[in-house]
């Protein structure tokens, strides 16, 4: 039976399975997934949403989606740990780039992000984003969330609820304080972790704490351990609609320096690993990884690092549907 994600070369006409080809051939898609031209007979995509005009320092996040896909290559089908292999379990794909109409118009292009992802979500398909900043979340949000604010486990050095910067709310740091005044995340379902670094302000670290977030600052991180917050995550969040959000600055930048607003003294890579393993059996919508910038990124190792958080979370969604190929 063929495979949904096997591939029938034009030339010669025969089938053959992506991932077992040599990694350094093929034209890039997100884990050498089949690059869809229809939402029909998907369970989870996988998008590109190539937009920094939102970032306070360094730029270059609207490369990320294409740097991604190009290491993501080195995805395999199965998980050593968990021994599932996503790509049986549900049809994935990668649905391509969010097209801006004005890419030099930060609401229209959250107007774009937020009209590609509704048309996600209204085909009854679960999206996995590569960004971008962080700023793309929250037109994500508008685009999925529909009857009731959902939950959210937030890995992140920074809260992103902050105010007005010079002259505009719309910029990376102000994502969930927008989704929750718009009523699309609820704060009291909200867990932000791995939270450092200095402040100018206190602003939005007043507004996380003040709104009902659980706030977990590296401290409490590093003396708690992985295990004790992935209880405590699982505990905020509940049984209800979960979004997985993730910014490679969340990590230390000894693991991910290609990043825009890279801050010391963070969670690691195999840390990190574990906390999205422990979040298995949550009722998940959906999930990004964001603020990958391939520009500061000289061996291509912060853009490796993203991808293979998007399949630790491609795992946890593709664990919650069936083999398509059985009846």
């Amino acid at each position: 039976m063929k495979k949904f994600y096997d591939h029938k070369s034009p030339v010669t006409g025969e089938n053959y399975r992506t991932m077992l080809e040599p990694r350094y051939g093929g034209l890039p898609t997100f884990m050498r997934t089949p690059l869809a031209n229809t939402l029909e007979k998907l369970d989870i995509a996988l998008v590109g949403v190539p937009y920094d005009g939102g970032v306070t320092n360094r730029p270059g996040a609207r490369h990320g989606p294409r740097e991604m896909r190009s290491q993501s290559s080195l995805i395999r089908e199965f998980h050593h740990v968990t021994r599932i292999n996503p790509f049986e379990l549900a049809r994935i794909a990668d649905v391509g780039d969010v097209r801006f109409s004005k890419p030099f118009d930060h609401q229209i292009v959250n107007q774009d992000i937020e009209n590609f992802f509704r048309k996600i979500h209204e085909a009854g398909v679960l999206p996995i984003s590569a960004g971008g900043d962080h700023s793309i979340t929250y037109p994500i949000f508008k685009g999925i969330v529909a009857d009731e604010p959902i939950g959210m486990v937030h890995i992140d050095a920074h809260t992103d609820t902050w105010g007005d910067l010079w002259g505009s709310k719309f910029h990376h740091g102000s994502p969930f304080r927008l989704a929750v005044e718009d009523g699309l995340l609820d704060p009291k379902r909200t867990i932000q972790i791995g939270i450092r670094g200095g402040q100018n302000f206190l602003d939005g670290i007043d507004f996380s704490l003040n709104s009902g977030m659980r706030v977990v600052f590296i401290e409490e991180f590093t003396e708690l351990g992985v295990k004790n917050i992935i209880e405590e995550a699982r505990k905020v969040v509940g049984e209800g609609p979960t979004y997985i959000s993730f910014d490679v600055d969340g990590l230390d930048p000894v693991y991910a320096p290609g990043t825009g607003t890279p801050e010391v003294g963070g969670i690691t890579t195999l840390e990190a690993q574990q906390l999205l393993r422990g979040l298995d059996g949550l009722d998940l919508i959906g999930g990004d990884v964001v603020e990958v910038s391939p520009p500061f990124d000289h061996t291509g190792n912060t853009s490796l690092v993203g991808v293979t958080m998007m399949f630790e979370i491609l795992c946890l969604l593709a664990a919650q549907f069936t083999d398509p190929s059985k009846p």
